[in-house]
């Protein structure tokens, strides 16, 4: 049973992120501020939900959340920044798209780059135990991967419309056999006997003294 909320004084949105792991596209995140005692049955960390499930659950969070905002960092920023920062700047977007200014943050995740002067709380594995957090994860999965379906009509060898994005044999015998596109990320190490290329994702862009979990 995921958590309603981490504290009940404050008003929280719920922010994660889809597509960090990816050789091409863009990172997006999603924030959400759900009502209080907001319950789904299917509602779960998106990566342990069917695509059906996340379809409907989408439609669901976007009717009942008080409010949402999606946000994205394409790849050729990604390349400029790294990765990690590029995470932070699209949860830092889809926060600052809200109607509503959250007095609470929740992460998914063990570090964030504080958002203005915003408490928040870093949360391990929170999507599987935070209902916000939960929330913003499926519309961000659901705004990516429909976004990579777009893509996939004008570069339908490299299976998009099914990987996403991410590192799978088809996508790399795809990159081998037609070269990169304009959407890959050029700072990864899109082939595996390639040199490592991707910026170092443990590098801490600012100290993050605030609440952890």
């Amino acid at each position: 049973m995921l958590l309603s909320h981490y504290q009940d004084a404050l008003v929280e949105a719920g922010c994660d992120e889809a597509g960090r792991g990816c050789l091409a596209g863009p990172v997006f995140a999603a924030a959400v501020i759900l009502p209080p005692r907001f319950r789904h049955p299917l509602l779960n960390d998106s990566k342990q939900m069917k695509p059906e499930h996340r379809e409907k659950l989408r439609k669901v969070i976007e009717k009942k959340a008080i409010c949402f905002a999606v946000a994205s960092v394409d790849n050729v920023e990604i390349d400029k920044i790294n990765i990690l920062k590029a995470s932070f700047k699209a949860m830092h977007l889809a926060l600052e798209q809200l109607s509503r200014q959250p007095e609470f943050i929740l992460i998914d995740g063990n570090r964030f780059v504080p958002y203005r002067e915003i408490p928040h709380a870093c949360i391990i594995q929170g999507d599987g135990k935070y209902a916000s957090i939960a929330a913003a994860s499926v519309l961000a999965k659901t705004y990516r991967d429909e976004y990579m379906q777009q893509l996939h009509a004008a570069h339908p060898h490299f299976g998009w419309n099914t990987n996403m994005g991410y590192p799978t044999k088809q996508h790399r015998d795809a990159i081998r056999e037609f070269g990169e596109t304009p959407y890959h990320r050029v700072s990864f190490r899109l082939l595996p006997d390639q040199p490592e290329l991707d910026f170092d994702l443990d590098m801490d862009p600012a100290p993050d003294n605030n609440i952890e979990q």
